[in-house]
């Protein structure tokens, strides 16, 4: 699998910009502060990338599990907010109680679980699906599907497509993919929007990089299904029943993604500048380039 610079993720989520929710220019800069802990009393809920937030691979950012103990224990509603789409939410739970996160599965919400809830508008035809070899897909409910591998006629057989997770994916995979569809134009749905997400060795390519390249050469348009998009925002203020707007912020690593799509949702956001995606990158010169300006700026959790 790849992997992409930081100045080549940040061209990529450019050049895809046509595809992205649009962002109206905000009068106000960023308000510069050390942590979360700042803030904790202006709101009372938090929706936390998990990504450069929580974790950098399979790793928790230091102090951060405290600081989730903290604004739980003050009474805030805190919940995972994730483009993580290549597993099921017990998978995922399980790995933030094993980095020391206190999560119950109903603070856990992923844009897997916002292309699952989506899929009722689709005709009954086999998806052709890009993940992980055995992963359950119980949680799609009663779909039919095949995973693409090597093989160039389960792409020709597939009546559309579930971007799900790319951990294996491959240009020759991809390039399979992409003259099918150009033969034969049908649906892909994208699962994780990410072109990129933060690990310990660098920045692996996500599904949104593969679904962009599709757009480009095929005449198919994806539909994207998490962050910047509404359609996870619908799912999370569905879980949280009535809510003062005013009183909920979205902390992450990524302006694309995170910051945008809180913009979109009409709620406060928080970039986290020192872990994940902009650190030891110049976070103020990100935000010119892109016009998309945080509420506030934080170097950690």
């Amino acid at each position: 699998m790849m992997n992409l610079s930081v100045a080549e993720a940040f061209s990529a989520y450019e050049n895809a910009r046509a595809r992205l929710p649009s962002c109206r220019p905000s009068r106000a800069p960023a308000r510069n502060i050390r942590s979360l802990a700042e803030i904790s009393d202006a709101f009372d809920v938090f929706l936390l990338d998990a990504f450069g937030v929580l974790n950098i691979g399979d790793e928790a950012i230091p102090g951060t599990p405290e600081r989730v103990r903290d604004l739980q224990a003050a009474g805030k509603r805190v919940l995972v907010v994730s483009n993580a789409a290549s597993v099921p939410r017990d998978t995922l739970l399980a790995k933030y109680r094993r980095l020391g996160y206190e999560f119950d599965a109903t603070d856990v919400l992923t844009s897997r679980m916002a292309t699952s809830a989506n899929l009722g508008d689709a005709p009954e035809i086999t998806w052709g699906v890009m993940g992980l070899p055995g992963v359950p897909m119980d949680d799609f409910g009663p779909i039919q599907w095949h995973l693409l591998q090597d093989d160039p006629d389960a792409y020709d057989r597939a009546g559309g497509f579930l971007l799900i997770g790319s951990g294996d994916w491959s240009d020759h995979r991809q390039n399979l993919l992409e003259a099918s569809l150009n033969k034969w134009p049908r649906q892909v749905r994208v699962a994780n929007p990410d072109i990129v997400a933060p690990r310990e060795d660098g920045f692996s390519v996500e599904p949104g990089y593969f679904a962009h390249r599709i757009a480009q050469v095929t005449t198919t348009e994806p539909r994207f299904f998490g962050k910047p998009f509404m359609n996870i925002y619908d799912l999370v203020f569905a879980h949280l029943g009535p809510v003062d707007r005013s009183r909920v912020v979205m902390v992450g690593d990524s302006l694309h993604t995170d910051i945008l799509g809180a913009k979109s949702a009409g709620i406060a956001s928080v970039l986290i500048a020192g872990y994940g995606f902009l650190a030891g990158h110049d976070a103020g010169a990100a935000i010119a380039q892109s016009g998309i300006v945080p509420d506030f700026i934080a170097e950690r959790p």
